[in-house]
């Protein structure tokens, strides 16, 4: 058996340089983002993931060219799942009335793997003595790969994009080892202003698979802006897997969300994913004039 490798966000549609690396540099803001999520509530070592990211442009060509930092962490039954990369994104100035980037990212991913806690049950005498069953902490790591293109226009969104693209290849213990196929990412979305300027929806999408799975998720988003200030609420939907809530809110820079995961199978509605995400954007300014400028009292 073999599950897909990448974590799924409810808030794919604001982690997007966690699929793409051609997606940082968008807001032309330092962007920093924090996620953790709790997978499968109510299961033993059900799911925990973290995700850190951090992106900028950097002074130069009107926002062209970009940088980001992810840190990724997820203990998954006895497996801990680490990933830590640096991206870089190229965005071209204009084109068809938008601006499209492509972007790369390369970064170290670590497995471990605690054998000490297996549970053999009625079969301890055979298996454990098993080689293909660590008796105790394994570890490995190896090099990491992504890319992607990504389209920006007034109105809406696309990207495109592929992680895991050199099918990283980990051993553990010296004794087993597996391989991380690559995984294949399509996103988009739109805003949709209505006739009150304070009311907008925001759908989006998200298709992923690995060439063996196949994933689709569709979100829709209600908000409501004013002074500086915005606060929306949403639905979402993944044809035979699940349906979610979301709701959050930006002010000062700062967004904080909140989303909930319901499985429509037979794992049960209250053993669902809680996702909560916190953001911060901050202007970047690096040639304002009259930066640490001052005047003295005597010549106002």
């Amino acid at each position: 058996m073999k599950a897909q490798f990448d974590a799924h966000f409810g808030h794919y549609w604001a982690l997007l340089s966690y699929s793409n690396p051609a997606s940082i540099g968008i807001s032309g803001r330092l962007n920093i983002t924090g996620t953790y999520s709790s997978q499968l509530t109510g299961f033993t070592r059900g799911a925990k993931t973290m995700y850190f990211s951090g992106d900028m442009p950097l002074p130069m060509a009107d926002n062209c060219h970009n940088v980001g930092l992810g840190l990724f962490n997820e203990t998954i039954g006895l497996f801990t799942n680490q990933r830590l990369f640096v991206q870089y994104a190229f965005r071209m100035k204009k084109l068809w009335g938008g601006r499209l980037a492509g972007g790369v990212q390369i970064g170290l991913l670590s497995e471990k793997f605690d054998g000490s806690k297996l549970e053999f049950g009625d079969a301890e005498g055979s298996a454990s003595s098993d080689p293909a069953f660590p008796s105790s902490e394994a570890e490995g790591s190896g090099l990491d790969i992504g890319a992607g293109l990504h389209y920006v226009h007034p109105l809406f969104y696309v990207g495109f994009s592929a992680l895991h693209l050199n099918s990283p290849e980990i051993l553990l213990a010296e004794t087993n080892e597996f391989q991380i196929s690559p995984a294949f990412y399509l996103t988009g979305g739109c805003n949709i202003q209505l006739k009150n300027p304070l009311y907008s929806i925001q759908p989006s999408f998200l298709l992923q698979s690995d060439g063996i799975g196949f994933r689709t998720d569709v979100t829709g988003r209600f908000t409501y802006t004013y002074d500086g200030k915005s606060y929306y609420a949403g639905l979402g939907y993944s044809p035979g897997i699940s349906c979610s809530f979301l709701i959050g809110g930006s002010f000062q820079g700062i967004h904080v969300g909140y989303a909930y995961e319901m499985f429509t199978s037979e794992i049960g509605v209250g053993n669902g994913n809680h996702n909560l995400i916190i953001g911060y954007q901050m202007d970047l300014d690096f040639f304002k004039k009259g930066k640490n400028k001052h005047k003295s009292i005597r010549i106002l």
